[in-house]
């Protein structure tokens, strides 16, 4: 019999933070090329606000990210700290700890002390970062590896309606724009839910739901507050 298991779980980080930079670059930057197209300005205005939305988008979100993912960093380096004086000042009440988390998880009392006790004499901090912190080495924060991803993916995503504005001026700016940026948006939904093992339609429609939703209201504010050329 093959048993072949192929998990899901361990491509949450990555692909949230590739899809939500992604997604924001499609969004935000095809909304507001909409919202000034919208506003009757000139193609070349439209161009170099969709430009200076780019380059402000992935700037912002590599400073959010690394300063996010930096405090969750300083929390874990703080966490290990303190268990490591813990272990030093009092290792048996350490080694109980650990044994009553292996209890709640279905051991008896006399399995679980072994196992406690095997796992501290390898690595006592690291079996106390991961069983009682929930840290594990493979999914630690790392602030300027989630900056350059998440303006890197951001770049991306509002390349594709910036590109498509720069190739369609004149009346079918607004149209073509938003079209594209919405087919663009429901393939990265779908794919995204493929590879978290999700439905791909509902993937794509919850992404193309919100965009919609976006260009629909910067298109109204570029009408409302726009002047005619």
């Amino acid at each position: 019999m093959n048993h072949n298991e192929q998990h899901k779980s361990h491509r949450i980080g990555w692909l949230r933070a590739a899809v939500l930079g992604a997604n924001d670059g499609i969004v935000s930057t095809a909304s507001l090329i909409i919202g000034v197209a919208a506003a009757h300005a000139a193609h070349m205005d439209i161009l170099l606000a969709g430009i200076a939305g780019l380059v402000a988008g992935a700037m912002s979100m590599a400073a959010g990210e690394y300063v996010s993912v930096s405090s969750q960093a300083d929390t874990e380096k703080a966490d290990l700290e303190l268990e490591k004086r813990h272990l030093n000042d009092d290792h048996e009440f350490e080694k109980r700890e650990l044994a009553d988390i292996y209890e709640e998880r279905g051991l008896d009392a006399d399995l679980a002390i072994k196992v406690a006790e095997q796992l501290m004499a390898h690595d006592a901090l690291g079996a106390h970062a991961r069983d009682e912190l929930g840290i594990v080495d493979g999914a630690r924060a790392r602030p300027i590896q989630a900056a350059f991803s998440s303006a890197g993916t951001f770049t991306i995503g509002a390349a594709l309606p910036l590109l498509t504005a720069l190739a369609v001026p004149g009346a079918w700016l607004i149209p073509v724009v938003a079209v594209l940026s919405l087919i663009f948006l429901a393939g990265l939904g779908g794919l995204a839910a493929r590879a978290g093992g999700a439905s791909m339609t509902i993937g794509a429609l919850r992404v193309t739901f919100w965009g919609t939703i976006a260009m629909g209201l910067t298109a109204v504010v570029g009408r409302l507050f726009g002047v005619v050329a």
